[in-house]
């Protein structure tokens, strides 16, 4: 092509594809996820908070000023596309890694072919986009820095992991960061309608839409595959026959991705649905999860951590509960053994709930933290040996078994510096109403030095 700078060093993680983004869609050989990129900003489906009028990407993009940025979302929200339009509708020349792929060497490259582009006698700038920029190690992040620093490229990431968790601060710091959402149910319709108009060529039932639409959970490249198997499957076929459509679709695993975003967002969910007492949101994260492929092991370790944090001893039965189903879903496996996790689940959203004992427990590791080795009071030290002994060691010490109601009261056996400390305030919720009465009353024996 005419536009093309001087021969470029080849890239083993650069992709050849040019910034001409008609010329990509109009390829036939490619998929039909790739042949529907829009070519234009008016034909980006969705992502109206970004792209809408007055939206912070189109306002950037219509005062002409392109700053490095990063695109955070979910598969098939469009990340790609849009780095590839940043650089069209500004004229840009445009490189594309993958972080899979490409290493330190890969970015020299790149950037000795931006800079080549700034030396031509009409200067272009450069759209330097990483695909999966989260998969660079820090060497690899460090290294861009510099350049995105003097303005040598415009750097755009794309990631499905959190920047702020994935990226160093010194380079995110130089980033804009735009979040990418899930395509709506509306928005798969019409880029599906434009597809089988525009390229496909071909007429699908509506219900058959539907279920692509509510296999491809938000993701528009997911939605484009399916209905581009779909159509190829009626024109082998002849017929839209539904059995033929179920069996090729199979069923549908919603976006789960056990070590990433969504991963942690569910489990946060299921969680504070536990503590919110809401037993119908608590089941449905559950099996939300377990449709995404989480393991129930690991499902029941959690659960079996929220009866220790948010019940406590409001009910200590909720904790032997969680065991009892950790070890049965061991015992059964799937599917049987999920229903015991569910039960534990149920039971710990509709009981008392109590982080008395969390509270206390971080409070007393405040005070070891605090005041550090603290020295343990005469009286209740182990005096094994005459030498013990004569250091009165365990001298004053009273036997509470020797007393009226087991309890030798008035004993201090925190150290000097935090007598009186109490550490754990039990509830008004549950069991602990019991047992706020009698540390009560113990208290107050001990503080008047009597039973």
């Amino acid at each position: 092509m005419s536009n093309e700078p001087p021969a470029r060093p080849s890239m083993a993680g650069r992709s050849p594809e040019r910034t001409d983004v008609e010329s990509v869609r109009l390829n036939p050989a490619r998929p039909l996820a790739s042949r529907m990129r829009p070519a234009h900003l008016d034909e980006v489906v969705g992502q109206p908070h970004l792209l809408g009028k007055d939206a912070p990407l189109r306002r950037l993009l219509d005062g002409g000023s392109v700053p490095s940025m990063v695109f955070w979302g979910p598969p098939g929200t469009g990340k790609t596309t849009l780095a590839r339009l940043v650089a069209s509708e500004s004229s840009y020349q445009f490189i594309a890694l993958s972080a899979v792929m490409a290493g330190v060497k890969d970015i020299r490259e790149a950037v000795a072919q931006a800079q080549q582009a700034l030396q031509l006698q009409t200067p272009q700038r450069t759209v330097l986009f990483i695909d999966e920029i989260h998969r660079f190690n820090k060497g690899q992040q460090d290294a861009l820095l510099p350049f995105v620093e003097d303005g040598t490229v415009i750097l755009v990431g794309a990631t499905t992991e959190n920047p702020s968790f994935e990226l160093n601060s010194a380079l995110l710091s130089r980033l804009r960061v735009f979040v990418l959402k899930s395509l709506g149910d509306e928005d798969l319709m019409t880029l599906l309608l434009r597809a089988l108009s525009r390229d496909l060529r071909a007429e699908l039932p509506q219900h058959w839409l539907t279920r692509i639409i509510e296999l491809a959970d938000g993701d528009a490249r997911r939605a484009l595959i399916l209905l581009e198997t779909a159509a190829e499957l009626v024109r082998a076929e002849g017929k839209a026959d539904d059995a033929t459509l179920e069996k090729l679709l199979g069923k549908s695993w919603r976006r789960f991705d056990k070590q990433g975003e969504q991963f942690y967002d569910q489990i946060s969910a299921l969680h504070k649905s536990v503590r919110g007492s809401d037993p119908d949101a608590a089941l449905y994260w559950y099996a939300r999860m377990l449709d995404g492929g989480a393991d129930p092991r690991y499902l029941a370790r959690r659960v079996t951590r929220m009866a220790a944090e948010d019940i406590g001893l409001a009910d200590p039965r909720a904790l032997q509960l969680c065991l009892s189903a950790w070890d049965t879903y061991e015992r059964l496996g799937s599917p049987e053994g999920e229903l015991a996790i569910a039960e534990a689940i149920v039971f710990l959203a509709v009981g008392p709930k109590s982080n008395a004992v969390y509270t206390a427990f971080g409070e007393a590791k405040a005070a070891v933290e605090k005041y550090g080795t603290l020295e343990v009071p005469l009286h209740i030290r182990n005096a094994p040996t005459k030498l013990m002994k004569d250091l009165d060691y365990g001298k004053g010490y009273r036997y509470d078994h020797d007393e009226g109601d087991a309890h030798a009261a008035g004993q201090q056996f925190l150290p000097d510096k935090l007598a009186g400390t109490e550490f754990y305030q039990p509830t008004q919720r549950g069991l602990e109403i019991k047992i706020a009465e009698k540390l009560s009353a113990l208290r107050a024996t001990n503080k008047q030095g009597k039973p």
